[in-house]
């Protein structure tokens, strides 16, 4: 069968807006160096929720790029780690992480292009 992203009813593109999603890709690139807990990946990647990451976790879970796995030790505790699948997608996120940091600073410069070009009306709208 094929698919095609821009067809509105293509279950690739529920999954393809499911990875464009910039937390998806930073727990897959973050799990991707090695397995870790709940609260670790709520340590490392600043600025998210724990509800967010809950969602996001069981999203990917479900998808089938991570495992869940609960531990016998006291207090109980929770590992995340990648599937095989998981990994085949982190070397595609590792590669869309190293391309943004290399070239973010061309994105700023030409944001700040853009911003200057303004005219004094349009910026204060």
């Amino acid at each position: 069968m094929n698919y095609d992203i821009y067809s509105m009813n293509c279950p690739a593109r529920l999954f393809f807006e499911t990875l464009a999603d910039k937390w998806v890709l930073m727990i897959i690139n973050f799990l991707e160096q090695q397995p870790c807990h709940f609260n670790q990946l709520k340590k490392n990647l600043e600025g998210i929720s724990p509800k967010v990451l809950s969602q996001k976790l069981k999203q990917l879970e479900r998808d089938g790029f991570i495992n869940r796995t609960v531990l016998d030790t006291s207090p109980i505790r929770v590992e995340y780690t990648l599937t095989p699948f998981g990994q085949d997608l982190s070397i595609r996120a590792l590669n869309m992480k190293q391309w943004a940091e290399q070239n973010i600073e061309q994105v700023l410069h030409a944001q700040s292009n853009f911003d200057q070009k303004k005219s004094p009306e349009r910026r204060f709208k």
